[in-house]
């Protein structure tokens, strides 16, 4: 019995000895009471235990310990970096408040939240503190004057609120001073200004107002700046040009105004500049010459206007400038291109006119030019790719001439974008010299000479696009499907002629465009490989033969346009089991047989199908037998009479609208047939009152068109000043082409209103689906449809159109229960029809306008989330969602989705919250992009396509 006691004596003997030793090492009871109070999932903190082995050597248990920092003979704790542990929770005070030597403290780049504990204040030794990349909330406390001696205080990215903190002023041995990323609000304190020591000083990406105090000139010592991303009013101060050590300032997205201080020039060790995205207005001071130091200049997104100075041939370390989306105007300096350190040069968006410079490129490395959307003429400089180093040139939208021979020594290009010029001659691209190049638009231009031979050289390329030259002529190169990359092939209207090649290997073509041509010959079976398209545009072409079934099967084909060609046989049946067809246009061939019966195929409507004498079957003629003609003739008879009867009813009508609003012109885009105004205005008599149709209600009119198309139509009044640059933008709506948006099918307009016919869905919208909609897969497909439409929208228009007032009612759902997005640039339309912008352009604004309209869109996008999440319980839940720890705010979404035990659908459900969070955080320089949110959405698994 004695023997068998003898190891529970050994345990508790034990036991009490490492009692005795952890009261005699605080440090490490201190450190181990803190992990047992925070979460530690990843398990980072696996070594902080008391070792088995005995020790009391009078050393620190927990100097052997990761993240654990101690003196040399490990008596005392000095450091503690906890940095990146995926640690989480309310971060415990007393516990710290133990290592009363600590000299470094770090918890960056965790999930702790909460209050910031002030016992951290009482460790009178501390130099560094690092608490970035945390979500520490509330106001900031007091006490950090008790930190005498701190040096370095990081607090970067969390969520601290209310006035910036003003006892950091006090602390006079501080160097670096980072309050950016939170929620601050109000003015900068002015006493900010008097710090004696600092030299690095970050604000930015908060909520702060009010003016820019001056007396952050009083800053000699600071070298880095940044406290830009705020709300402030008024202008720079000219002040700042005091703080003569100054090598870095930001001041971008601050919703700035008036000039830019021309004082600035003093600042002679200025080495980066970054005033973008403000209002800023007036021209840029020529005193900017004296800045000897600058290697980078951004004053993008304001009103700036004049020429670029010519005092920049001073710059010669300048290597990004930047002016874009401004009003400049003026020729480009030849000085420019003597530079000697440029190497990115964006000037888009401007007024620019004359040749650029002749020997830009000679002279320095350069890499980035876009010079897009101006009004240069000339030819290209011969010299641009000298430097060996050009990654992308811009030069689209402007008058250029001449030929593009400059660039057939570009090898290092991998982005090359001159459409919408007069270039003119041959594509000089010799595809195997450049190794590199993804994307390629030449179209609208006045090229010849056909598509380069050796195009399947070109390894990388994803996008290719020469529509739009009607003399380009020659053929389809024989392996241009090969390519192992290659998304887009564009060459509509470019006179071009042969058979299709073969196309065998060609798993990422999603869009092949080739309308108005003279393409012959049938399209090859091999098609079948193209497992990725999803549009097709042989459109006004030559050729023959079936259709083949290997088109009709592929998986993701979504636009279809076969019309005006030489095709025969039937529509293949696979057409109408497709799940992502949107349009399908065989007309004007010599097609026969029967218009399969499928749902999808017989909504596509009338036009979709006419001009085959041969088909038949709904919603063309029945495929019934012939009657004799005594019956023909008894039938068509009193028929013609009543249609011209009829014919005459809406002639009259016709000229009664004529003469009180102006002669009516008939716009049509892809997938309406054209169709006259009268036959518009014919149909809109006879089936709706659309004169009583109120303008600008926003409500829709259903009408049937002469082919029996049904369409939603909506009316809007405008004055005559306001009808060229309304139309344009119109225009610019109906090209806008995605299976996300609702199609503009055209317009129909006078001098005094408009008729905005658009594809009609009977489906209903998302707002009336939201609390029916409990599907996860669905869910999903609705949430990826939306990202796709919006992204479109931004990403892949030029300029980007922001849809501008984004809502639930806005999704329509199409008979695939596809989600489509509706209304979108109407908000711009409306701006320009009521006057509340120039009437000189369609142009989408410049500047802030257009960004924060983005911005509008992506965070509206993220409250729709949040309501398809929440089954339409949470409408505009962006500040709601914010205002909850986020561990709560998942257990919710958890349970409104049924996720409470399956971790795969958990981890979905917490990769769209994440990005519902980032789309509606309140600083819109925050947010992702609508590109890099379906990016993060890529991992969902939607149903359907």
């Amino acid at each position: 019995m004695e023997f068998l006691l003898w190891p529970h004596f050994d345990l508790l003997f034990f036991s009490m000895l490492m009692a005795v030793a952890l009261a005699a090492d605080p440090y490490s009871d201190a450190l181990l009471s803190l992990k047992s109070e925070i979460l530690d999932d990843s398990n980072s903190l696996y070594d902080w235990k008391v070792a088995s082995e005995r020790n009391f050597s009078g050393k620190i248990l927990a100097c052997s310990w990761s993240g654990v920092e101690c003196n040399k003979d490990s008596t005392i704790v000095t450091g503690l970096n906890l940095c990146m542990k995926n640690l989480a929770g309310k971060l415990p005070g007393k516990q710290l408040g133990v290592l009363t030597q600590l000299i470094d403290l770090n918890i960056s780049l965790n999930s702790f939240s909460g209050e910031l504990p002030v016992e951290i204040f009482t460790l009178t030794d501390l130099r560094t503190l690092d608490i970035s990349g945390n979500n520490f909330s509330g106001q900031f406390p007091g006490g950090i004057t008790g930190l005498r001696n701190l040096v370095h205080f990081d607090a970067l990215s969390n969520s601290f609120s209310g006035s910036l903190p003003v006892e950091v002023t006090e602390l006079e041995s501080l160097k670096v001073l980072n309050l950016a990323g939170s929620y601050f609000d109000g003015p900068i304190p002015s006493s900010y200004g008097s710090f004696k020591g600092l030299e690095y000083l970050h604000l930015a990406g908060n909520s702060l107002t009010g003016k820019i105090p001056p007396e952050l000139g009083n800053l000699k010592t600071v070298t880095h700046m940044e406290i830009g991303y705020n709300f402030y009013q008024g202008n720079i101060p000219w002040q700042l040009s005091n703080m003569s050590e100054l090598k870095y300032l930001d001041i971008a997205g601050s919703t700035l105004t008036g000039s830019i201080p021309r004082e600035f020039s003093n600042l002679t060790k200025l080495e980066s500049l970054f005033l973008f995205r403000n209002r800023l207005t007036g021209s840029i001071p020529s005193e900017f010459g004296r800045l000897v130091s600058l290697t980078d200049l951004d004053l993008s997104d304001n009103s700036i206007s004049g020429p670029i100075p010519e005092s920049f041939a001073g710059l010669k370390n300048l290597k990004l400038l930047s002016l874009m989306f401004n009003e400049m105007n003026g020729t480009v300096p030849e000085s420019i291109a003597e530079l000697p350190s440029i190497e990115t040069l964006f000037i888009w968006n401007n007024f620019f006119t004359g040749s650029l410079p002749k020997n830009l490129g000679m002279n320095s490395k350069l890499s980035w030019l876009d010079v897009s959307n101006n009004s240069f003429i000339g030819s290209i400089p011969p010299g641009i790719c000298a430097g060996g180093k050009l990654l992308k040139l811009m030069l689209f939208s402007n008058n250029f001439t001449g030929n593009l021979s400059p660039l057939s020594n570009c090898s290092s290009l991998v982005r090359l974008r001159a459409e919408d010029n007069s270039f003119s001659g041959e594509i000089p691209l010799k595809f195997s010299q450049f190794p590199d190049i993804t994307y390629i638009d030449l179209s609208k231009n006045r090229l010849t000479g056909g598509i380069p031979s050796d195009i399947h050289r070109a390894l990388k390329l994803q996008y290719f696009s020469v529509s739009n030259n009607p003399e380009l002529g020659g053929i389809i190169p024989e392996k241009t499907w090969s390519l192992p990359f290659l998304q887009n092939f564009s060459a509509s209207y470019c006179n071009i002629s042969g058979n299709l090649p073969r196309f065998g290997v060609c798993k990422s073509i999603v869009v092949v465009e080739l309308r108005m041509n003279n393409v012959s010959g049938s399209i090859p079976k091999s098609i079948s490989g193209c497992r990725s398209l999803e549009m097709i545009n042989l459109a006004s072409n030559h050729l023959s033969d079936h259709i083949p079934e290997e088109l009709a099967s592929l998986p993701s084909l979504a636009f279809v346009d076969l019309s005006h060609n030489d095709f025969s046989g039937s529509i293949p049946a696979e057409f109408g089991k497709s799940s992502s067809l949107v349009l399908l246009n065989v007309s004007c061939n010599d097609i026969s047989g029967t218009i399969p019966s499928n749902k999808v195929l017989r909504s596509m409507g009338r036009s979709a199908y006419t001009g085959n004498p041969k088909l038949c079957g709904k919603p063309l003629k029945s495929c019934s037998k012939a009657i004799s003609g005594e019956k023909l003739r008894l039938i068509l008879l009193p028929s013609a009479g009543a249609i011209m009867l009829i014919a005459a009813i809406v002639l009259l009508l016709i000229r009664v609208r004529k003469g009180s609003k102006g002669q009516w012109k008939m716009n049509s885009f892809i997938g309406l047939p054209q169709f006259t105004a009268n036959d518009i205005l014919g149909s809109f008599s006879c089936t709706n009152s659309m004169e009583e149709l109120p303008p600008f209600s926003g409500a829709f009119c259903k009408a049937v068109l002469p082919t029996g198309i049904t369409v939603l139509v909506k009316k809007l009044e405008w004055e005559p000043k306001r009808v060229t640059v309304a139309a344009e933008f119109i225009t610019q709506l109906g090209n806008a082409r995605h299976m996300n948006l609702i199609r503009l099918l055209g317009f129909c307009c006078n001098k005094q209103m408009t008729y905005l016919l658009y594809d009609y869905l009977p489906n209903g919208n998302l707002a009336e689906k939201l609390r029916m909609q409990r599907d996860w897969g669905m869910k999903c497909r609705t949430i990826i449809g939306i990202a796709k439409g919006l992204c479109f929208l931004h990403h892949d228009c030029n300029p980007a159109i922001p849809h501008g007032d984004l809502k639930s009612s806005d999704v329509i759902f199409d008979d695939n229960s596809e989600p489509r997005l509706a209304d979108f640039g109407f908000k711009h339309l409306m701006q320009l029809i009521n006057g509340t912008v120039p009437a000189t352009s369609s142009r989408l604004g410049t500047g802030d306008a257009i960004r924060e309209e983005l911005y509008k869109d992506i965070y509206n996008f993220g409250e729709i989330i949040l309501e398809i999440l929440t089954n339409g319980r949470l409408i505009k839940g962006g500040p709601s969602i914010h205002s909850k720890p986020k561990d709560v705010v998942l257990r919710e979404m958890y349970h409104e989705n049924e996720a409470d035990s399956t971790n795969s659908l958990r981890d979905e459900i917490k990769l769209v919250v994440d990005v519902a969070l980032l789309c509606t955080k309140s600083r819109a320089a925050d947010r992702p992009s609508m590109e890099d949110a379906l990016k993060l959405l890529s991992g969902l698994k939607p149903k359907g396509k």
